[in-house]
């Protein structure tokens, strides 16, 4: 038979579990749950620096006059390529020559855009081009926000945002 002083230590136990490791547990899932996230703007970031090292490499004075023009889709190829991880259906790329000129397309979009950007006008050395992301970062803790619903919608989303500007070198 059990001793009434055991069955209160094994509620004692359940009721710390409780109030200890389920916080705790959250405090995890969190830790994991922010380092995704800032490891997804840092791929960002840097796919986006790549794209804009591409082409401003690839001015009018280039060394390989048949690699001077570089068209959206190679740029949008770059920027995949370096952006491992990423969906390229989410990933929406904003192309800005110095002269105020605006392309905007998803990745997946950009792959068919042949093109040529910057343009002839805009494509002499020192003038700046820049090119900007942006991407929904869904995360799972949304479903432990009051009114998120399931499975995760808009309110789980944050809008990551990386541009980088450079001048035309060549």
């Amino acid at each position: 038979m059990k001793s009434n002083s055991q069955s209160k230590r094994r509620g004692n136990t359940t009721i710390e579990f409780v109030l200890v490791g389920i916080p705790l547990i959250f405090i995890l899932l969190s830790i994991f749950e922010i380092a995704r996230g800032m490891w997804t703007y840092t791929t960002l970031a840097y796919a986006v620096r790549e794209g804009v090292r591409y082409s401003i490499m690839h001015g009018q004075g280039c060394g390989s006059p048949n690699t001077c023009s570089v068209t959206v889709a190679n740029i949008a190829t770059k920027i995949q390529t370096a952006g491992v991880g990423l969906d390229p259906g989410s990933v929406t790329l904003t192309f800005t020559t110095h002269k105020g000129v605006v392309t905007t397309c998803t990745i997946t979009n950009c792959l068919t855009n042949n093109t040529v950007w910057p343009d002839s006008t805009s494509n002499a050395p020192g003038n700046n081009v820049k090119i900007a992301t942006g991407y929904p970062f869904r995360t799972f803790l949304a479903v432990f926000w009051p009114g998120a619903g399931a499975p995760v919608n808009d309110s789980g989303s944050f809008y990551l945002r990386s541009s980088s500007q450079e001048g035309i070198q060549f």
